[in-house]
């Protein structure tokens, strides 16, 4: 059996293994804006009828999204979802997919049978023996971006091969002009959204695959019916259509981000980072994630390369108590090395 993928927000397994009770920890693992959108009232319908969808959830995601038209967009639960079900669908192939990126990816497409091959980010013409490629961006968790115009070069080598490009921006809302969804009427052009991230909604597990209709009506037959419940519908749907919200947070991350790059820069790491995390490459990686977490401070550690992601903490409080475990942990770092 093949090991379990690790994600950020596994506190229970913190708790058990640092013995700190789940209700203590400081959660910034997983990259998840802890503002979450303030869900108004859930009307009755939503819990009592099923999912109509004709009730205009894809004209609202497509309006959102920029995306050509509704009939481009397909609502799913969950952009995992569509992680596990797009590899049965594209024919078998070498796919290149970055080293350290979203982890779900590799092993969907392994078990549907694709090669996978590693993505060299800075590359003008991809390797001609590559078919598809994803491509996370921003990157999760390295944060690096690539611009419009490399990724429709990209897509428009593969489209001469058969072949897909598939670019999931889970955590693009943050950044709304660098987003390709605007182009998901070329074939061969995959985008995933999520409102899990930048909106905080993760637990409504809804999600956005914009495409090729074709392509789209695979995957709807393979999900089946009612695959976004009639409470997440409602949640994302006031999401998207509260434009004053959405213009306040993505002001309030920008100074939230700034403040954790002061607290991490004042360490001496080197950062690279989104609106919504900052990631550091450091041979203290470990050692800083384990003192941090016997602080009941919760981060996400990578092993290749050794590197540590940082979320935003959500309260005052909470950007205190970070602080503070910040400092100790890298004093206690300090007076661990030898001489």
């Amino acid at each position: 059996m093949a090991d379990p993928i690790v994600h950020g927000g596994n506190l229970h397994e913190a708790a058990q293994r640092y013995g700190i009770p789940y209700a203590q920890w400081l959660d910034l693992s997983t990259g998840i804006n802890p503002h979450g959108y303030p869900v108004p009232p859930m009307p009755a319908e939503a819990w009592r009828r099923l999912p109509d969808e004709g009730d205009g959830f894809a004209a609202c995601a497509a309006g959102y999204y920029g995306a050509p038209t509704t009939q481009h967009v397909l609502p799913v639960a969950g952009s995992q979802a569509a992680i596990r079900t797009l590899p049965l669908l594209l024919p078998r192939a070498t796919i290149a997919i970055a080293p350290l990126t979203y982890s779900e990816y590799a092993p969907a497409f392994e078990r549907a049978g694709h090669r996978i091959a590693p993505l060299d980010v800075a590359c003008d013409v991809l390797p001609d023996d590559v078919t598809h490629a994803v491509v996370v961006n921003p990157n999760n968790p390295t944060a690096d971006h690539l611009g419009a115009e490399r990724l429709l070069q990209w897509h428009a080598q593969l489209a001469k091969r058969g072949g897909t490009l598939v670019v999931d921006e889970a955590f693009a809302d943050a950044l709304p002009t660098a987003s390709l969804t605007g182009y998901t009427d070329r074939p061969g052009l995959v985008v995933l959204r999520s409102p899990g991230k930048f909106f905080g909604l993760a637990g409504v597990r809804a999600g956005f695959v914009l495409g090729d209709p074709a392509l789209l009506d695979g995957l709807r037959e393979r999900l089946g019916a009612w695959t976004v419940s009639g409470p997440a519908r409602h949640a994302v749907s006031a999401a998207f259509k509260d434009l004053a919200w959405q213009t306040r947070m993505r002001t309030q991350l920008e100074a939230d981000s700034a403040r954790l790059n002061e607290l991490l820069q004042a360490q001496r790491f080197s950062l690279h980072s989104t609106p919504l995390f900052a990631w550091t490459d450091d041979p203290r990686a470990a050692a800083l994630h384990h003192q941090l977490a016997l602080r009941g401070i919760w981060t996400r550690l990578f092993a290749a390369p050794a590197s540590v992601r940082f979320g935003l903490p959500g309260s005052e409080l909470e950007w205190q108590r970070f602080g503070q475990g910040l400092r100790e942990s890298m004093s206690a770092l300090r007076a661990a090395q030898p001489g």
